[in-house]
C-alpha cells in the first residue's frame, strides 16, 4: 500500500474514532447514566471497541466509571458497567434572552444547571448595554466553576430572527433590534474568544422538550412560545426544522383575520394581534409595564374573564391551522401560553377541535413544557454542547480552563 493511502486511511480512521467517541457522549448526556452493555447496543459495535471509547472520554475528563446501572447485564447475569457525567466536567454558559430580563446559568453536561443568575432587560435598551449586562451575568455564573473544568462555548436564545449561517439577529422587533451582531457582542464584553451559537426562543424550546422534556420519544412536535410575540419551533421526524434562512416558524403572523387588527409586522389580521402578549394585555387591561409578566398576571387570576375565555378560542383556531399542515403528535404551549392555557383550557380544546380536520386531530396531544420556564434556557445549553459531541477532541482543545481569570473586568 502506498504512504498516500496508508496517510488517508489513518485520516479515515480517526475521523471514524472521532465520531463514535462525540456518539458516545451524546448518549451519555442524553441519558446521564448508562451501561457499556447499552452503548453497546446502541451503536453496533463491539463491546472492546467502547470499553476503549469510554477510557478514552474519562482521560477527557469527561465522563467517570459508575456502579452498575440497575437492571442492565451483561453475559451470564453479570451487571454492566456505568457510565456517568464527570462530576466536574466540560459546562457551557446558557443565555435566554428575553423582553424584559436576560437569565444566564452554567450548565454541565446532562442538562443540569449548576448556577443561574438574572437581570432586567430595560424597555429600549441599546444592544451594546444589554450585551454587557449579560457578560457581567455570566462573570457571576462562572465564578464558582471547579478551575479544571473546561468552558466549551455559550448558547444564547433570542425572541427574534437569528440568521443560521452566523448568527447575527435579523429582526428581534420587540428588543427594537434589526441586523445586530449579538454574540459577538457579548464575546467583546467578555473579553475572550471562545464559540457562541445563537438560536431563536421558540426552535430551542422545541429542541430542549423533545430531547429532555414532555417531548422526549415524540419526533413530531411543535412547540409554541409566547414571549411578547408568538412562535413556533417545529421538530418532524426527529429533526428540527430550521428554513432556508433560518427564519422558520413564524406563526404568530399566519393570517387570521381578513378584517383583523394591524400588526407591528405591517399587515393585518395576523394569528398575534389576537393572542399576542399586547392583545391580551388590552383585552383584560394589563398594564403596559406588566406586558412582559403576562405569565405572572394570568396566574394570578382565579375565574378567567369573559375576554380570556375568547382568547382561548383564538387560540385553539390557530393551532387548528398549524395541526392541519403540520400533523403533530405533540403541540406543547411555552411561554405565557402556560399560563392561558390553566385558565381556559376547555375553550382552547374546543376551539382545536372545531378547525382541526378529524385526522390530524385524531393524533395530536396538547401539553406544557416538562421543563417549565427553562425551555428555552436548556436549548440555547444544547446547541452550545453541539461541537462537543461533533469531535469532543477538537471541542475540549479549543475550551477555555480556568476561565475566571481570562474574563475582562
Amino acid at each position: 500500500m502506498s504512504p498516500q493511502r496508508r496517510a488517508g486511511l489513518g485520516t479515515n480512521q480517526e475521523a471514524v474514532r472521532r465520531h463514535n467517541l462525540g456518539t458516545v457522549l451524546r448518549h451519555v448526556h442524553r441519558a446521564g447514566h448508562i451501561s457499556r452493555a447499552e452503548l453497546t447496543s446502541l451503536m453496533g459495535l463491539n463491546r472492546s471497541t467502547i470499553a476503549g471509547l469510554v477510557a478514552e472520554l474519562e482521560s477527557l475528563g469527561v465522563s467517570e466509571r459508575a456502579h452498575p446501572v440497575e437492571g442492565a447485564r451483561q453475559g451470564a447475569g453479570r451487571p454492566s458497567a456505568g457510565v456517568r457525567i464527570a462530576a466536574e466536567g466540560p459546562y457551557v454558559v446558557a443565555v435566554d434572552l428575553g423582553v424584559d430580563r436576560a437569565v444566564v446559568a452554567r450548565v454541565g453536561l446532562g442538562g443540569q444547571v449548576l448556577q443561574r443568575a438574572q437581570a432586567p432587560v430595560h424597555d429600549g435598551g441599546e444592544a451594546w448595554q444589554v450585551g454587557a449586562s449579560v457578560a457581567s451575568l455570566v462573570r457571576q455564573v462562572v465564578a464558582d466553576a471547579p478551575p479544571a473544568a473546561p468552558l466549551v462555548g455559550i448558547g444564547i436564545s433570542v425572541p427574534g430572527l437569528v440568521r443560521r449561517t452566523d448568527g447575527l439577529i435579523r429582526l428581534a422587533p420587540n428588543l427594537g433590534w434589526q441586523d445586530v451582531s449579538f454574540g459577538g457582542i457579548v464575546l467583546a464584553a467578555l473579553g475572550v474568544d471562545i464559540p457562541v451559537q445563537l438560536g431563536n426562543d421558540a426552535d430551542l424550546g422545541a429542541l430542549a422538550e423533545h430531547r429532555r422534556g414532555v417531548g422526549v420519544g415524540v419526533d413530531d412536535l411543535i412547540y409554541i412560545s409566547g414571549n411578547v410575540g408568538v412562535g413556533a419551533g417545529i421538530i418532524a421526524g426527529g429533526v428540527k426544522l430550521d428554513g432556508a434562512g433560518g427564519y422558520f416558524g413564524e406563526v404568530g403572523h399566519l393570517p387570521f383575520g381578513l378584517a383583523g387588527l394591524t400588526c407591528h409586522c405591517g399587515n393585518r389580521g395576523c394569528w398575534e394581534t389576537e393572542v399576542g402578549a399586547h392583545a391580551i394585555a388590552e383585552a383584560i387591561h394589563c398594564p403596559a409595564d406588566k406586558v412582559a409578566q403576562l405569565d405572572e398576571v394570568l396566574d394570578g387570576y382565579g375565574e378567567p374573564p369573559a375576554q380570556l375565555r375568547a382568547t382561548g378560542t383564538a387560540l385553539g383556531h390557530g393551532l387548528a391551522s398549524i395541526v392541519n399542515v403540520f400533523n403533530p403528535r405533540m403541540v406543547v404551549l411555552g411561554g405565557y401560553f402556560r399560563s392561558l392555557y390553566s385558565l381556559v383550557r376547555a375553550e382552547v380544546n374546543a376551539g382545536l377541535t372545531e378547525r382541526t380536520l378529524p385526522a390530524p386531530l385524531e393524533s395530536v396531544t396538547l401539553a406544557l413544557p416538562g421543563l417549565g420556564s427553562d425551555s428555552a434556557l436548556l436549548g440555547a445549553a444544547e446547541i452550545a454542547l453541539e461541537p462537543l459531541f461533533v469531535d469532543p477532541v477538537a471541542a475540549l482543545g479549543t475550551a477555555l480552563v480556568d476561565v475566571r481569570a481570562g474574563l475582562a473586568g
